[in-house]
């Protein structure tokens, strides 16, 4: 006799998980959350308020940064990084977030594991108030290796017709404001791993990083720039948005620029930090592939107009933010 179990399925671990995710998941539940977390179909009320509504989607993946917690076995970040880097990916469209569904896949369900990858995505979805709707969570033996798992996640959100922010509103003059990264966010991790892994440990401490460790560093939670994009789209300010990911500066920035118009960055406008200078010097990584790998400390561009960058900067100082005057817009 074979079972499903003998076969490498537990739906006994299955059903252990859900238990455990349920009161994480209704946590970030909002108002327009028209089901609970069981259904075959996730349901959400748009409700009343709008004058031409639209939605505005995304969908990633955390990308190689799993392999780190995988070796740290620390599991509770990447959630967080998930939900954030699809919020910024609307957010800087202009759309306040909705809802969120996630993808889990492993070879073999561990609970622990998947509870604590789901709390990471509450924690996030809680702080940028946006709902942890549905999600799926696949036990599948033998496509992955003993301990690992991949993670995907897709979001909705709302921006009204009229607002909608693509870029087409950026003229020749105009300030690239820079906001600081939390780390390499989740874009870079194959080179940086291929580097920082061939000389430490995830637990060693080396000088540069200041007493964090390696897999610290690493792991620390890609940011979500809701707020301050909300503050100066609300103050009128802000012309287009960069959410500087794979690609870096030179390869995201340029989706936003209208045609017949550049962009130029002063790369020393800003200290770089140590993560990324001791990447550079471990592995004598060209200049040209660090700029296209990763953000280098710069983790949102905003650009503003040249008349209100002084307004705008202490719009987010106000935000507690650290903005940088980093470039500018200009005719070719």
């Amino acid at each position: 006799m074979t079972t499903y179990r003998d076969a490498g399925v537990d739906i006994d671990a299955g059903k252990e998980t859900l238990r455990r995710i349920k009161p994480l998941v209704r946590e970030t539940f909002t108002r327009g959350v028209a089901a609970d977390i069981g259904a075959f179909g996730a349901f959400f009320e748009l409700g009343d308020g709008y004058d031409r509504p639209l939605l505005v989607s995304s969908v990633d993946g955390v990308g190689t940064k799993l392999k780190v917690a995988f070796r740290t076995g620390r599991h509770d970040t990447v959630g967080q990084d998930l939900v954030n880097h699809c919020v910024n990916d609307i957010a800087v469209c202009g759309a306040r977030p909705l809802f969120f569904l996630d993808y889990f896949s492993t070879g073999t369900l561990d609970p622990d594991v998947a509870e604590s990858v789901v709390r990471g995505m509450a924690i996030a979805c809680k702080e940028n108030e946006c709902a942890l709707i549905g999600g799926e969570t696949a036990e599948m033996p033998g496509l992955y290796s003993k301990g690992e798992y991949d993670l995907a996640g897709a979001i909705v959100g709302v921006v009204e017709k009229a607002q909608i922010v693509d870029g087409s509103a950026i003229e020749a003059g105009d300030v690239l404001l820079g906001l600081p990264s939390t780390g390499l966010h989740t874009n870079g991790y194959s080179l940086a791993r291929t580097v920082l892994f061939s000389h430490f440990d995830p637990g060693d401490c080396p000088e540069e990083l200041g007493g964090a460790s390696v897999g610290e560093a690493l792991l620390a939670v890609h940011r979500s720039y809701l707020r301050p994009i909300r503050a100066l789209l609300e103050q009128g300010v802000g012309r287009g948005f960069v959410h500087v990911t794979g690609g870096g500066i030179p390869g995201n920035t340029p989706r936003i620029i209208p045609d017949g118009l550049t962009f130029d960055i002063d790369y020393d406008a800003w200290e770089r930090p140590p993560l990324f200078q001791l990447i550079r010097d471990l592995g004598d990584v060209p200049e040209d592939d660090l700029r296209r790998t990763f953000n280098l400390g710069m983790g949102l561009l905003a650009v503003v107009p040249a008349s209100e960058a002084d307004r705008a900067v202490r719009i987010l100082e106000n935000l507690r933010e650290q903005p940088r005057k980093i470039g500018r817009i200009r005719s070719l």
